[in-house]
């Protein structure tokens, strides 16, 4: 008796024990977009002295680090992202002026000799720096740094009561005999003379340029290797000037070209969301698996629950950040979770109506073995599409793509395990009743209404495709007509969204920003949500335009800020074409290579026409489309490339049995027999869907149409569009049919015995 269906179990109950204690152990990582808080994103530039390269980008990213570390952010997440760019978390910091003008200020911090007012001649000893003014506005000629920002060891606010309310700066330097020689060398001059003055430069700016006290002798000097900026600070300057001069100087400037504010409340409600959409969609779609399966059907419901602990696991122990679009992956991939058990449970429905007296675990036997190739190749074209997200998308998009390769890898233990163990377990004990109850020795209402109608749907094959150019010039028509709403993400700008307390009238939103300086931005009111996008606008401008609302509507509560730069938009904008070009090429060789030319042309041609029929969906719409609509258009087109490879496995399947029949019926009867797969299975995503639509808010509800939409043309397209395509390829093709499948033979050995 083999032993396999042993070993199964057990490596089912370590990963299901492992994950669980993985999930005990370790606390989710949320996103900004969930937690609130804001991100930025630097790119380094080059300075005169210094090549902006990963060396002197991972030095400033240290220099940010510190930076964050002192102004006392919880959990701050910074991190190098390519060869320029440094992405900050900044978790419950709301205020992104104050954000990025302390994380991404250059800093660089000087401590230099005065020699004389600026009109005065030069002395002709030492190097003379530069003229600038000093606090009062007098200028004044420097002399060489003597003291840089590296060598500063730590810098304090403080505040002393019996001076006034005023704030003021301890810094501590690493060499205290610099710092005594400098402030030595000034007490050799007569107090008022500027001379006697040491000049505390930060950006090119004095920000100190106190007189060394007159107590001090000549050439004596400060010891200890201290001193006190003072300047009449508040304790927000004070505190921000110690983060400077702590954290240290950058050795390049950064550029901010990126920046997205959440407020806390909007995570919340963004979690609470997430939350119904997933348990409204996984209910729906357990109930209607157990109900369509029956016993097999609730084996599959409890392996989809122990998916969604593995790969909930898996997530936590990658340490990865859940996202809002991570969130919808996940949720997604439970539909994508009962594609591999319909699959399998179908495949051991017409092997069991086959030869039913050889029992139903031969039947669940060869269910699976014959629904792996179509669930491999399935899995693997949706790999592609989350590999590209990762490769070519950024920030929350890129979350996306990873919980959707973690949810596929998932979902094919899920199946292929788990579910076989539990139904392994149900079988092998079954008599003529459980066996009934299974779910597994009927046809179903699908299949029987197919065998007794027996349709032949490629006699119509050119008409479908006749549809089909309909379809693609009514999408083309509204591209050319309204064109693609690109969001700021593709564009670059800014887009700020506040509530307000009462009601919101759209013109007088529009009038409000309009009279804060911004005339010519677009303003979009929903109840009381105001959501104005508009080009480069500071943050200050953000603030001025939050006072016009507060003073037409009371109080105003900013919910989000993103900030994408021009270049980074242009970026974003062409990497999203390149990837959907990617993703429809490497279908096409994948399944060239898996298949035959012709199958895998007919299968992305029918895939640029579910493409097509979103984009124009969207065109006529006026939605916009962003980073998520680029997620959800790579999970189309992941998603419906399944349902082709599973038409045109059984295509090749049925036609080495008959490599001399008709192949337009062949084809026929390949889509016939996977009708059943490809309505159950879109029904469960549906669900799923249908769920993110109802409860997942505006940009969920959006991701959730375009996969509707995708999901819908994509499997008729996988019959009526690929099929007849395949038909009209084959007539040009000079290939043979495909060779069946050599016969395994297991070849014994001799003992070596010897009568």
């Amino acid at each position: 008796m083999s032993r396999a269906p042993v070993w199964r179990a057990v490596a089912a109950l370590v990963l299901v024990v492992t994950a669980s204690l993985l999930t005990v152990m370790n606390s989710p990582r949320l996103g900004l977009d969930l937690r609130g808080g804001t991100q930025l994103v630097f790119e380094t530039q080059d300075s005169p002295t210094v090549k902006a390269d990963g060396e002197s980008t991972d030095r400033a990213l240290d220099v940010l680090r510190r930076r964050a570390d002192a102004l006392g952010v919880v959990d701050p997440t910074l991190l190098r992202s390519g060869e320029r760019r440094i992405i900050v978390e900044l978790p419950g910091v709301l205020d992104p002026r104050q954000a990025a003008a302390v994380i991404g200020k250059t800093a660089q911090l000087a401590f230099h000799s005065v020699s004389g007012e600026a009109g005065e001649p030069a002395p002709h000893t030492g190097e003379s720096g530069p003229a600038l003014p000093d606090e009062s506005g007098q200028r004044l000629r420097l002399g060489p740094a003597v003291i840089t920002g590296d060598g500063v060891t730590d810098a304090e606010a403080r505040n002393d009561p019996q001076q006034g309310p005023a704030w003021s700066v301890n810094v501590d330097f690493r060499d205290a005999d610099a710092w005594q020689k400098l402030t030595g060398d000034a007490a050799c001059h007569a107090p008022g003379d500027p001379r006697r003055r040491v000049a505390i430069v930060l950006d090119n700016e004095i920000i100190s340029s106190p007189q060394v006290d007159t107590g001090l002798a000549c050439r004596v000097g400060i010891p200890g290797g201290s001193t006190q900026i003072t300047g009449s600070f508040t304790f927000q300057e004070a505190t921000d000037l110690a983060v400077l001069i702590k954290g240290g100087s950058l050795p390049v400037p950064l550029t901010l070209i990126e920046q997205r504010t959440v407020g806390p409340t909007l995570g919340a409600e963004a979690i609470e969301a997430s939350a119904k959409a997933g348990i409204a969609g996984v209910l729906l779609t357990a109930l209607f698996i157990a109900v369509m399966y029956r016993l097999s059907g609730l084996m599959a419901t409890i392996a989809l629950a122990a998916y969604g602990l593995l790969s909930y696991a898996a997530l936590l122990a990658l340490g990865a950040t859940l996202t809002l679009p991570g969130l919808a992956g996940f949720v997604l991939a439970i539909g994508m979770a009962v594609d591999a058990n319909v699959l399998v449970f179908e495949r051991a429905r017409e092997e069991y109506a086959r030869a039913p007296r050889r029992g139903l675990r031969h039947a669940l036997d060869r269910g699976f073995k014959g629904a792996w190739s179509a669930i491999a190749d399935s899995n693997i074209t949706t790999l592609l599409a989350a590999g590209l997200l990762f490769w070519l998308a950024s920030g929350p998009v890129r979350g996306f793509g990873v919980t959707l390769a973690v949810g596929v890898l998932a979902s094919l233990a899920s199946a292929m395990l788990i579910t076989r163990v539990l139904t392994h377990l149900l079988v092998a004990r079954s008599g003529p009743r459980l066996a009934r109850l299974s779910g597994l020795t009927t046809q179903g209402r699908v299949r029987t209404w197919i065998t007794r109608r027996n349709p032949y749907l490629m006699g119509a094959g050119r008409r479908w495709l006749a549809g089909a150019a309909l379809l693609v010039a009514a999408a083309v028509a509204g591209l050319v007509a309204h064109g693609l709403n690109f969001g700021i993400e593709f564009t670059g700008g800014r887009m700020v969204e506040f509530t307000t307390t009462q009601a919101v009238d759209a013109d007088a939103a529009r009038q409000a920003v309009a009279g804060a300086g911004h005339p010519g931005a677009s303003v979009t009111v929903s109840d009381d949500a105001v959501s104005i996008r508009a080009g480069q606008v500071s943050a200050d401008d953000v603030v001025a335009i939050e006072q016009a609302l507060e003073s037409r509507f009371g109080e105003v509560t900013k919910q989000r800020d993103e900030l994408i730069g021009p270049s980074l938009g242009e970026e974003l904008r062409r990497n999203a074409f390149i990837a959907l070009a990617v993703a429809l090429a490497a279908q096409l060789v994948y399944l060239a290579f898996r298949f035959r030319w012709t199958f895998g042309a007919a299968a992305v041609l029918a895939l640029v026409v579910d493409t097509l029929a979103v984009l124009g969906l969207f065109a006529w719409l006026g939605k916009p489309i962003d980073g998520v609509f680029l997620a959800a258009m790579l999970t189309i087109i992941g998603y419906s490339i399944n349902d082709k490879v599973v038409v045109f496995d059984r295509v090749r399947e049925l036609w080495q049995g008959k490599r001399q029949g008709r192949f337009a019926g062949i084809v026929n009867t390949a889509i016939l027999q996977t009708v059943p797969r490809t309505v159950n299975t879109g029904l469960g995503a549906l669900f799923i869907l249908a769920s993110l639509a109802f409860f997942g808010g505006d940009t969920l509800r959006d991701f959730a149409i375009a996969l509707i939409v995708g999901i819908v043309v994509g499997t008729a397209s996988s019959s009526l569009v690929a099929g007849p395509l395949a038909i009209e390829f084959e007539r040009f093709s000079k290939q043979p049919p495909p060779q069946p499948p050599a016969p395994r033979t297991r070849r014994r050995e001799g003992t070596g015995a010897v009568l």
